[in-house]
């Protein structure tokens, strides 16, 4: 298997029961590298035969006949693979596929695959998204693929309908789980399997590959007349999960359930948790944005800087962070382009056909013309004093987010009246929302630009007693 360096990710699900507006929200961070932009990308409805053959190996798979229309946020370049990533189709399905988590090595020994022939991360929204109909069906469909041809990573993977969220978890070459999140709950996810017991006889809330309990019995991965805990069976407990990912889940649950106190390197932060108050979309935003305001582990603090002691959620390598909101007809793409703490999300309407201006360029080198190098160049200016310039950040995000929800409603109200013009009002208020923020921003940019050009190390002031 060929990579080109992706790092890793921070999810999140919240259920319908425990959202403030009966919402069903899945997202997370993507994260890569720090100059690796992001497009957003709308696919119409297609049909015929169609065969899709990866970029980065040598899996390919002959597709269904119909693709629904869905969104997307894909690489700037296919040459390692298209990344869709997440996205949302046209019967409000969405999904979410993540960076590999850690998996347990002496499993991967013991059930063998070709990784050069298994399934990448790259395909998964491709090949699983455009046809299927439910959040179910989605984790059937990715289930029955990693099991045919193996997986060439441990991933964990988000659906998500307008009744209910699902968390699947790849724990070798061909075995898998999938949970439903509770309607009252919620879930935190870092780059460690989560998942903990598995009632196999409840499959209102639990899927898994055939043969899982068989193979783990027969290679003595867990006795049989304990419960049966995947993440135990298939997961780490490293020096590594310490520092780098269960703080992260420790600080998400801290952020949504305070009354709950836990430590952050515990290995034992439960799966499924119930918040102390109903969540909000914005919320899901505080928490994929958070880098451990107001404890001893923030990396803005400047005492901090160079010597981190936990890896946080929101990291200068994000790509982009999405929430995927879905309640009743209503459905949004929210997308924050480059370093979430610096960005803004935007809820853009997945029934458009056109991708607003800006949005679906951007190389890897800088270029003004391109949404994620907007936000990213922002966020480089801001960083070279945060404690100076974070105020102007905080400014220009606070106007951004009220303008663009102002817009949402504008155009919700829109959409529903005239629903035969969903296309329409769909393209127009994307492209409205879209250069609304970008101009923030770039009035932003000029100012922290003009700012800084007295901030340079060759700046001598003359004594005036000389």
């Amino acid at each position: 298997m060929t990579t080109h360096g992706r790092s890793s990710c921070t999810s999140i699900l919240i259920g319908k029961k425990a959202s403030l507006d009966g919402s069903v929200i899945i997202g997370r961070n993507e994260d890569s590298r720090t100059a690796w932009p992001k497009h957003l990308a709308f696919h119409q409805r297609q049909a015929g035969a169609q065969t899709f053959k990866s970029h980065d190996n040598k899996f390919t798979i002959d597709l269904p006949e119909e693709a629904f229309a869905y969104s997307s946020t894909p690489e700037w370049t296919k040459k390692y693979g298209l990344f869709e990533e997440d996205g949302i189709n046209e019967y409000h399905v969405a999904m979410s596929a993540t960076e590999s988590a850690y998996a347990n090595e002496r499993v991967l020994a013991i059930d063998p695959f070709d990784a050069e022939k298994g399934l990448l991360e790259e395909a998964m929204v491709t090949i699983v998204l455009p046809y299927v109909k439910t959040a179910q069906e989605g984790v059937k469909r990715l289930g029955e693929i990693v099991e045919k041809y193996g997986a060439a990573e441990s991933n964990g993977i988000l659906f998500a309908d307008r009744d209910e969220a699902w968390y699947l978890e790849i724990g070798s070459g061909h075995h898998w789980v999938a949970q439903r999140i509770p309607d009252d709950s919620y879930t935190v996810v870092a780059n460690q399997l989560s998942i903990q017991e598995i009632d196999f006889k409840d499959p209102a809330n639990f899927l898994y590959s055939a043969g899982l309990q068989e193979f783990v019995y027969e290679h003595q991965l867990w006795p049989k007349e304990a419960k049966f805990n995947w993440r135990e069976i298939f997961g780490t407990r490293s020096e590594s999960d310490l520092h780098y990912n269960t703080p992260r889940v420790w600080y998400g649950q801290k952020l949504l359930t305070p009354s709950v106190k836990q430590e952050p390197q515990s290995f034992d932060l439960p799966f499924i948790q119930k918040a102390d108050r109903p969540l909000s979309v914005q919320d899901a935003q505080t928490v994929l944005a958070s880098h451990y305001s107001d404890t001893e582990y923030d990396l803005t603090n400047p005492k901090n800087a160079g010597q981190a002691s936990f890896r946080p959620i929101g990291v200068a390598t994000t790509q982009e962070s999405h929430l995927l909101q879905l309640k009743g007809e209503d459905m949004y793409h929210w997308l924050a382009m480059g370093v979430t703490a610096q960005s803004v999300y935007i809820p853009f309407f997945p029934q458009g056909t056109k991708v607003p201006y800006m949005w679906g360029n951007g190389k890897v080198d800088y270029s003004p013309n391109s949404a994620y190098w907007i936000f990213k160049l922002a966020g480089v200016l801001v960083d070279r004093n945060w404690g100076k310039y974070g105020k102007e950040l905080a400014d220009a995000q606070t106007e951004a987010k009220e303008k663009v929800l102002r817009l949402r409603y504008e155009y919700d109200q829109k959409l529903h009246a005239d629903p035969s013009q969903a296309t329409a009002i769909a393209d127009e208020a994307n492209a409205k929302m879209a250069k609304t923020v970008t101009d923030i921003y770039n009035k932003l940019i000029s100012s922290l630009i003009t700012q800084q050009t007295g901030d340079s190390p060759l700046s001598f002031q003359m004594d005036p007693n000389l």
